[in-house]
């Protein structure tokens, strides 16, 4: 199916659902998305909290999913989806592709880890790893006609691919998830992002090709995330996040407003003709429910700056800002316009579009609904 055909159809079943309602039965509406924007899509929101130990101090974490902390149990418990804090079921997921779809959201970029840090292919691990069950459901929705997904390979410290034989384990594995009939393609290639360009492997990207090839496939094409060149075998260029310089460096926990948010991401926005830029849109960044005590593991995860919460104004004009670049630069984007929003459920983070306690109407999805419908 070409891509062009893939929108047609997404639009022929595309409605405004409303949010309280549930299940796409809105009906169809006949504007036409001005991109095809997807979302990253973090699956820390299944398996078991590790501090769901039994002990009378950690009642707060009894059948919570992996990466829930007690800050988000307390200083941050606004961010709780409207569905709670589970994303296993196969009818949850099912309900976010409707409520993605009725919005404007036509794929999920899901985040996919390889196990055994540096090691060979564990399949058992990879395949039971509570952050792969997202992903799974999604493959088995029984209403996933109406989206596409394709892969961010987080290859970053815990997950790294290390060496050739490695990297052809884990393109041998990935052609599988290539042929499920909602895998992105552009052109006909599935689309790859690769979360850590100098942590792949040229050899590799090169034999993901010929394999890709022998399968049946024009080729895949692979974005790298930051700096990565088409001699390395990136012919695409993203980004994950973007956040102004410094807000690593002084892991100090200090605030700004979104505005600083916003400019890092319009300067960000850079693509060519050899390269196309996939552009994205940070939609918040503020990871203090995992840092320090009571975040992520008995001290918390590292410390980074954080930026206030943005209104859904505001992050519809970063949306439309997007529009309108794409627009000036076409020779720098994709022909099928592909686009990125950070993230659907980056909870954790503070990038995240779900309905939430703080944010029950989805206000959020309803800015995207207008930049990309127009409506």
């Amino acid at each position: 199916m070409s891509t062009r055909q893939t929108i047609n159809n997404l639009l022929v079943m595309a409605g405004v659902l409303l949010l309280a309602g549930g299940g796409g039965t809105a009906a169809a509406q006949e504007a036409r998305p001005c991109v095809k924007l997807g979302a990253y899509y973090f699956a820390g929101w299944a398996g078991k909290s590790a501090f769901d130990d039994g002990m009378p101090e950690n009642a707060w974490a009894k059948g919570m999913p992996t990466h829930y902390t007690k800050k988000l149990a307390t200083e941050f418990a606004g961010r709780r989806p409207l569905w709670g804090w589970r994303d296993d079921t196969r009818e949850l997921m099912e309900r976010q592709i409707d409520l993605a779809a009725d919005h404007g959201v036509a794929y999920f970029s899901f985040c996919w880890y390889w196990h055994d840090n540096k090691g060979p292919l564990n399949l058992t691990a990879v395949d039971a790893d509570p952050k792969h069950v997202p992903m799974q459901l999604f493959m088995q929705a029984r209403n996933n006609q109406r989206m596409e997904f394709c892969l961010l390979v987080a290859n970053h410290g815990g997950y790294e691919i290390t060496g050739l034989a490695a990297w052809k384990q884990a393109a041998d594995y990935w052609i599988g998830l290539f042929k499920h009939p909602r895998y992105l393609r552009i052109d006909g290639k599935p689309l790859l992002t690769i979360f850590s360009p100098r942590g792949a492997n040229k050899e590799g990207l090169a034999y993901l090709q010929e394999a890709a090839r022998k399968a049946g496939f024009p080729g895949v094409a692979v974005a790298c995330c930051g700096s990565g060149t088409p001699a390395e075998g990136y012919a695409l260029k993203t980004h994950y996040n973007v956040t102004p310089p410094g807000t690593w460096g002084s892991k100090q926990s200090v605030g700004y407003p979104y505005q600083k948010l916003v400019e890092a991401n319009l300067k960000a926005w850079q693509g060519t003709a050899e390269q196309p830029y996939i552009p994205v849109v940070t939609q918040g960044w503020d990871r203090r429910p995992w840092e320090g005590l009571g975040g992520l593991g008995p001290k918390g995860s590292t410390v980074s700056w954080y930026y206030e919460k943005g209104t859904p104004e505001a992050f519809g004009g970063m949306l439309t800002k997007m529009v309108q670049w794409m627009d000036a630069h076409p020779a720098q984007v994709t022909k099928d316009r592909l686009a990125l929003i950070y993230a659907w459920n980056e909870i954790g983070e503070g990038g995240w579009l779900v309905p939430c306690k703080e944010d029950p109407d989805g206000a959020y999805l309803k800015a995207i609904r207008r930049v990309v419908f127009g409506k």
